[in-house]
């Protein structure tokens, strides 16, 4: 990110070309917003019972769906005014509800053909992989791809003798998807408002931060090391010591320190050859 530098939104920026395009901040949106959706993590999270109670609904919305690249990219990324920015996070969501509606839907054909007690370590092992890749953009270049692991975990967990086609989903499961989905979308609108506020008053680095720990502790509720609502504990912590109220104001500061510094450096001191001469 040109001012976050979120490891996430970074590599998708830089693999798709987005720097320096008009609509590029608005493709990276939609782009961080639906990669759940398309490199198996939400499936994944869905069969592992990661959305089964309230808890799980927020958690997912707020940390897969939301999170701190949905947050660095409309905060350092997008112009224009807070309507304006909430007009394009509504527009995302438009195609990202049906689409997690959809997944939910085929989520009782995909689990007669796994077993889940073994996928289930799979998906808290690529939330774990997500968590190091948002917290240093280092340690994401040597971990493999989210799709991998969740391709790795259902060839290790497949099992194709109980495969049944289930012509009747889950009414209940396709709507607790939906709403992790729409968390995550108001999560993106509240972020789209507040956005003139939030600027001056949240560092986006120490809430990424944050969120790559809730990301991490979200593997462990799912296996049930921790209690289940832990990751969204961490997460309110995370956004309070992110807290910094007049945080744009101390770097603009900050910055035009450094150029008066720089300037002098740059500049050998001359006498004033205009002034008057001491008599």
């Amino acid at each position: 990110m040109s001012s976050s530098q979120h490891p996430v939104a970074l590599r998708l920026e830089r693999a798709l070309g987005l720097r320096g395009a008009v609509s590029g901040p608005t493709k990276l949106l939609a782009i961080v917003m639906f990669l759940p959706l398309i490199d198996g993590i939400f499936p994944a999270l869905i069969l592992a019972g990661g959305i089964d109670s309230i808890a799980g609904i927020l958690q997912v919305g707020l940390l897969v769906f939301g999170g701190s690249a949905v947050l660095a990219v409309i905060l350092a990324e997008m112009d224009g005014s807070p309507t304006e920015q909430a007009k394009i996070v509504l527009l995302v969501a438009a195609g990202l509800l049906p689409l997690a509606a959809l997944e939910a839907a085929l989520a009782p054909t995909i689990a007669s053909v796994i077993d889940l007690a073994i996928f289930e370590r799979f998906a808290a092992l690529v939330i774990a992989a997500i968590a190091a890749k948002t917290a240093s953009a280092r340690i994401g270049e040597y971990l493999p791809s989210p799709g991998v692991i969740v391709g790795l975990g259902f060839v290790a967990s497949v099992n194709p003798a109980g495969f049944e086609i289930v012509l009747l989903p889950d009414p209940g499961l396709i709507l607790r998807a939906v709403a992790a989905a729409g968390v995550g979308v108001a999560f993106a609108l509240s972020i789209a408002l507040g956005s003139p506020w939030l600027r001056r008053n949240l560092d986006i680095d120490s809430f990424r931060f944050g969120s790559a720990v809730a990301l991490g502790v979200l593997p462990l509720a799912l296996l049930g090391v921790v209690f289940e609502q832990a990751p969204l504990a961490v997460l309110v912590v995370a956004g309070v010591l992110a807290f910094d109220p007049g945080a744009e104001i101390h770097s603009e500061e900050e910055g035009d320190n450094e150029t008066a510094e720089a300037n002098s450096r740059e500049r050998p001191y001359a006498p004033d050859r205009e002034r008057e001469p001491w008599l």
